[in-house]
């Protein structure tokens, strides 16, 4: 990652080399409609149902029922709320909660916003206009900090798409105001936000004007920049995962992975379950809780600070910047960066990868004995295939 000032003078690099040696493996910007294709691509059509909201959930008789907005109901035995910072499920189930009387004050908090963002991902464009295309075996991230609140950033992607975002900070007050108009965006907000950066400079050459006119409108969008962790993520037979229990800021890079881990921490608690009972899901979910909300925690305070780093326009934010750009030893930036990379959760029903770096791993509750399981199964089936065998010979 390079920085620069508005004039394109570079302010300073961080490599990401040191996360290879702790992991093994290279960092490459993936554009999320390619990951959602690829993910649902896994998934036979007739699972998933598009569209839905759900309005209401309602537990009974061991069982949880969803009622959605269409009319449409449907049961089992968990509900697992992945809906996002705003997630239906999550207010269904703090309005449960409160009536009960067992909701954290902290819960009611509304979520911290430091910045509006513009993203986006360009059409495919030409590396002989921007060469850092052609390096496909890394990605280039390059950020402009502007002479006001402003930032913007563009990285390479895949298939020569390029990935860029246009930050602006803005104070608690403001804000807040802006927070409370943000419903009446719409399409007109993002042309005025694409007026008023156009003739930002682009790191890769260019002004961010040719970055815009590459990009097509629908995979533009104007979000706030906000943070939370939220205390409470499970109740009953209702559980919450990713941004619906923990909404990061982007500087570390972590939202969409810390919301991976947490689908695989669950799935191995659930895929650990004796039974369907009240008791076992309360264990499952008590197991997932305990192996992710403080690394989350962890992961909100390194995104924000990093996010300062990158994107802050304060005094304190440019002293952080020129301290962790100039001043940390590549010894501190190997150890944190192995601190930070630990965990790297696996499904308990799959084969075991090995790691490929010096960093160490955390292994997931239910691992060791997942692996036993395993080894025993396997034990037992040759002994099966060897007693076959036997028999065939006589």
């Amino acid at each position: 990652m390079e920085i620069y000032d508005s004039k394109l003078n570079e302010l300073g690099s961080m490599s990401t080399k040191f996360h290879k040696i702790s992991t093994g493996y290279d960092q490459i910007i993936l554009a999320r409609p390619k990951l959602y294709d690829l993910l649902r691509r896994q998934v036979p059509a007739h699972k998933i149902s598009m569209g839905k909201k759900v309005i209401r959930a309602k537990e009974h008789d061991s069982k949880v029922t969803a009622y959605c907005s269409d009319n449409t109901v449907y049961e089992g035995s968990i509900l697992v709320g992945a809906d996002g910072a705003y997630s239906a499920v999550r207010q269904n189930m703090y309005k449960q909660l409160e009536e009960e009387g067992k909701l954290p004050l902290r819960d009611k908090d509304a979520f911290s916003v430091g910045y509006i963002a513009m993203v986006g991902i360009s059409n495919p464009s030409n590396p002989e206009r921007y060469p850092q295309l052609s390096e496909t075996h890394r990605t280039h991230f390059r950020l402009v900090l502007g002479d006001n609140s402003d930032s913007c950033y563009v990285a390479t992607a895949p298939e020569n798409q390029i990935c860029w975002g246009i930050q602006l900070q803005l104070p608690e007050e403001k804000a807040r105001e802006q927070k409370v108009r943000s419903s009446e965006w719409g399409s007109e907000s993002v042309e005025v936000m694409i007026k008023q950066f156009q003739d930002l400079p682009c790191a890769f050459g260019g002004t961010m004007k040719e970055i815009f006119d590459a990009t097509p409108r629908d995979l533009m969008s104007k979000v706030f920049l906000e943070e939370k962790v939220f205390q409470t993520w499970y109740h009953g037979r209702t559980v919450l995962i990713g941004d619906a229990c923990h909404k990061l800021l982007p500087g570390a890079g972590q939202g969409a992975v810390t919301a991976m881990k947490d689908a695989v921490v669950l799935a191995n608690s659930i895929f650990n379950m004796k039974d369907r009972s009240d008791q076992s899901v309360k264990r499952a979910f008590a197991s997932y809780y305990g192996q992710c909300y403080q690394e989350a925690e962890v992961l909100t305070k390194s995104s924000a600070l990093l996010t300062k780093m990158m994107f802050g326009h304060n005094w304190s934010d440019r002293l952080l910047r020129r301290v962790v750009i100039s001043s940390l030893t590549d010894w501190l930036k190997q150890r944190e960066a192995s601190k930070n990379m630990q965990s790297r959760p696996q499904v308990n029903w799959l084969p075991l990868k090995k790691n490929r770096g010096s960093g160490n791993v955390l292994q997931p509750e239910g691992r060791e004995e997942a692996e036993k399981k395993a080894q025993a199964q396997a034990q037992a089936r040759a002994r099966a295939d060897g007693e076959h065998y036997h028999r065939s010979r006589l």
